[in-house]
């Protein structure tokens, strides 16, 4: 073997061992990137087949399928892998941490979330992809033929234990390495959204972990949870999946507020305003979360006093968020602000997303709920709630993180193509199909009638759909054309918090010594009232690291490969299943009794670095 191929190997080992959570960050966000293009990529050809009345460019069954899968693709193996590769990369460099927690655990959650994305579009291939909407309404998901919707049940069990296990992480992490200084109520707001959002997905996932165990127990071992001739009730499955579900967009949209947070207050040379008040909205968003669900079930029947307090407690959530709102603009107000492109998608977020919350309140109106529900206005309210808030956070945070993490600036002249071009695209396509459901479209059919007055509306939609998949190869282009714009200063914006304290490119180790945090900006603190550098709270020393692990994707894939044996059981292969599940245990075995201590990295290494 030559000695370049050795090399490339020991990279590509390292990258499939790592347990450094920056690497892992980069990979969440990789493989989220990937899944998010996947994703669009269903949604502009269900919007080519809505171009026109009757237009005959998909088969029904193929536009069931690409509904449910760009759903499901878009919110557990896009936004929220995104999402996760950036707390990943930014929360510990934010508390001040040289590592996660649980490193070993970090990785398996990767993997989880990988293979179980990948398991879910396996089935495009072998069969069909799953059909039933991305919510999976039974009895329409029970009762679907094929094997569609088994790869969705036993891709999100594998995907959804991944987040699970980060969730748990994340809180860990938080509450016990802050640097010394450091208390809750001088944590970064990134920080504190990602906090409430892991706290979220440990009270949330395991609803829907029970529900699609139920699920998978009636599909593929016969049982009758569901099944109202046997006694079973349907509704069950709507109240487990939307107690998770619902706080599953406060999952998504917590965090992208985090980074709103970071960007405005950067971009406007101010402290965020209200920080303190921030933090309890944030709180109790996250509280009023778990008390919404059934507002997704006006229609179903459960009477009006359930429906009056569902409608009062989701109406309730508009103060805690209006409140953040006022708080944003108050940042902005008086401030030198920076029109930079991750600013843009900060202060488009504003609009965009209080008119996404409007149409959520008027949808919370359980009696106009009759009129709106299945309908597009529902579409368009959720898209201008998970676009205009999540997915411009993901872009501000992009921007506004990508010299932290890849040690080079996007390019802002190509950025504000993108930005513009987005922007347009996504208000051309969402705002139409607020009138089209208001006379009457109703959501996931795969075609309509000419002379409902619907034509217009759903061109204008497509062309939308269009923008905003060119603005996005602008935006991949402007990654490779970027990697010039080398950056050689740690602290390219003139940032407030720890992560930009370091040295470009992040040393492994993240601080050569834990910082002491004295205030709530701690590096703006240090540059504008101390002497422009942070405090050490340690001597320098040797440094303690993780070791690498293969065991993480041994783990994984062998839950992998139980779930074909689980999907094909009728069939005979009920041996995969146990192969599967013996690699998976063996491997935890292995990990049991290894004893692994890591390994150190001497001063003398880290002075020599000059770090």
């Amino acid at each position: 073997m030559s000695n370049a191929q050795a090399q490339s190997k020991s990279v590509l080992w390292d990258w499939l061992t790592t347990v450094d959570h920056k690497k892992i960050g980069i990979m969440y966000l990789a493989a989220g990137a990937f899944f998010f293009a996947l994703g669009g990529l269903e949604a502009i050809l269900m919007r080519i087949q809505l171009m026109f009345p009757e237009f005959s460019f998909l088969p029904a069954q193929t536009f069931n399928e690409l509904l449910t899968m760009h759903g499901t693709t878009m919110i557990f193996l896009a936004a929220m892998p995104l999402l996760f590769g950036f707390m990943n990369y930014i929360v510990p460099l934010q508390i001040g941490a040289r590592d996660v927690a649980f490193p070993f655990l970090n990785s398996l959650g990767f993997w989880l979330f990988l293979f179980g994305g990948i398991l879910l579009n396996i089935s495009w291939f072998v069969g069909g992809a799953p059909d039933a909407g991305w919510t999976a309404y039974v009895p329409l998901s029970s009762n679907s033929p094929g094997t569609g919707i088994d790869y969705y049940v036993l891709g999100l069990q594998v995907s959804g234990a991944g987040t699970l296990i980060g969730g748990i992480n994340f809180l860990v992490t938080i509450i016990n390495m802050r640097a010394p200084g450091m208390s809750m109520m001088r944590m970064p707001l990134f920080t504190w959204s990602s906090f409430v959002a892991s706290m979220l997905i440990l009270f949330a996932f395991p609803a829907l972990t029970i529900g699609l165990l139920l699920l998978m127990l009636e599909r593929i071992f016969g049982a009758t949870y569901f099944a109202v001739d046997f006694g079973g009730n349907v509704i069950i499955w709507q109240h487990l999946f939307w107690i998770f579900g619902h706080p599953e967009v406060y999952i998504l949209i917590l965090p992208a507020f985090g980074i709103f947070s970071e960007v405005l207050s950067t971009f406007s040379k101010k402290r965020l305003f209200g920080y303190s008040a921030m933090v309890f909205a944030t709180l109790i968003i996250g509280f009023l979360g778990f008390m919404v669900w059934a507002h997704h079930m006006f229609t179903v029947g459960m009477g009006p006093v359930a429906n009056s307090i569902f409608a009062v407690a989701t109406m309730a959530i508009a103060v805690p968020t209006g409140i953040k709102i006022f708080n944003w603009l108050l940042t902005l107000w008086g401030g030198r602000i920076q029109f930079t492109v991750a600013n843009l998608f900060a202060l488009a977020f504003i609009p965009s997303f209080v008119m996404g919350g409007v149409t959520g309140v008027m949808l919370a109106t359980s009696a106009a709920n009759y009129q709106f529900h299945d309908t597009y206005f529902v579409v368009a309210h959720f898209h201008y709630v998970i676009i205009g808030g999540v997915v411009l956070g993901l872009f501000a945070g992009a921007y506004y993180w990508w010299p932290r993490i890849f040690g080079y600036k996007l390019d802002e002249t190509l950025g504000k193509w993108f930005f513009w071009l987005f922007l347009f695209g996504f208000h051309l396509t969402f705002f139409v199909q607020h009138f089209l459901g208001l006379i009457g479209m109703p959501r996931r059919v795969a075609s309509y009638l000419s002379g409902q007055g619907m034509e217009a509306m759903n061109f204008i939609s497509t062309i939308g759909a269009f923008l905003m998949g060119i603005a996005f190869i602008i935006f991949v282009v402007s990654i490779f054309t970027s990697m010039k714009n080398k950056v050689t200063v740690a602290d390219p914006w003139d940032g407030r918090t720890l992560e930009w304290t370091m040295p470009t490119p992040t040393p492994e180790y993240n601080f050569a010594q834990t910082p002491l945090v004295r205030d709530v900006d701690a590096l703006w603190y240090e540059k504008y009232e101390g002497d422009g550098k942070m405090k050490a709270a340690e001597p320098l020393g040797d440094i303690h690291m993780p070791n690498g692990s293969i065991l993480p994707i041994i783990m994984s894939f062998g839950l992998f490969i139980a779930s074909f044996g689980f999907i094909y059981h009728n069939e005979g292969f009920t041996w995969l299943a146990i192969l599967g599940l013996a690699i998976n245990f063996g491997a935890m075995f292995v990990r049991s009794i290894k004893e692994d201590h890591g390994y150190h990295i001497p001063k003398e290494e880290i002075l020599k670095g000059g770090k």
